[in-house]
């Protein structure tokens, strides 16, 4: 049986079309306040130029994306809106499980987002975030479980969130450590050899952000990330050699 080739080019000028009225709404939600009413099902129709059928299609995606909701009854209609944190957390630690990263690539990641933070931390003047983190980098001195360990890097990377506001970093480097710490591998700070080692690695760095010296604190990061990634791979080879 032949295929239909008029039905199949009909298909995809079909989906271009909901593909370009996609585009096109949502660059105005975007454009507009979150709340914002758009407007109506046939207002909208009319001002896209498309047919009803299209413009429902439409909405399904944005209202999968988070950008629109349609509210029903009196004062209802298409109202722009935005995804919250979690949602996006959520959709990019879905396409990382879509398409597996290893553990090392992981690693790589981490280690990369965490030592621009420290180095554009070092830039941080707020006083009051820069004397949470001298109190923080004493907290450092203190810790003696793995526990302790998690509460203290957790609480840092709050810090250096809240001195840096570069929200992309912020949340790759929060999806990343929490597809990293999923994974059937190590944590990374349990492969650092000895306590000391990390203690003093994380005063270093500390120590750099408060001086505000970010070519110091650049390279504390990466020879803290370097001691990091070295003691991974002598553990990754000795589980290799044969008994």
């Amino acid at each position: 049986m032949k295929r239909s080739v008029g039905g199949s080019k009909g298909r995809r000028r079909a989906g271009n079309l909901v593909a370009r009225t996609t585009e096109t709404l949502r660059e105005r939600i975007f454009a507009c306040e979150p709340g914002t009413l758009i407007g109506s099902l046939n207002d909208l129709a009319r001002s896209l130029d498309v047919g009803i059928v299209t413009l429902q299609q439409v909405a399904r995606v944005l209202e999968h994306e988070g950008l629109l909701e349609v509210r029903r009854g009196p004062g209802g209609g298409y109202y722009g809106i935005r995804p919250d944190e979690a949602a996006l957390e959520r959709a990019l630690d879905a396409y990382m499980r879509m398409n597996p990263a290893s553990f090392e690539e992981a690693l790589d990641m981490t280690s990369l987002l965490f030592t621009e933070l420290v180095t554009a931390a070092a830039g941080c003047t707020d006083e009051t975030l820069r004397a949470r983190l001298g109190v923080l980098a004493e907290r450092a001195s203190m810790c003696r479980t793995m526990a302790e360990f998690g509460e203290f890097e957790i609480e840092f990377q709050e810090q250096l969130f809240q001195m840096v506001r570069r929200p992309l970093f912020e949340m790759l480097t929060r999806v990343t450590l929490h597809y990293s710490s999923s994974r059937p591998t190590p944590p990374i700070h349990s492969a650092v050899e000895g306590i000391e080692v990390w203690q003093e690695g994380r005063r270093r760095i500390i120590a750099a952000i408060l001086a505000n010296d970010p070519a110091l604190a650049r390279f504390e990061a990466n020879r803290c990330n370097r001691a990091v990634v070295l003691a991974h791979l002598r553990i990754r080879r000795s589980d290799l050699q044969p008994d």
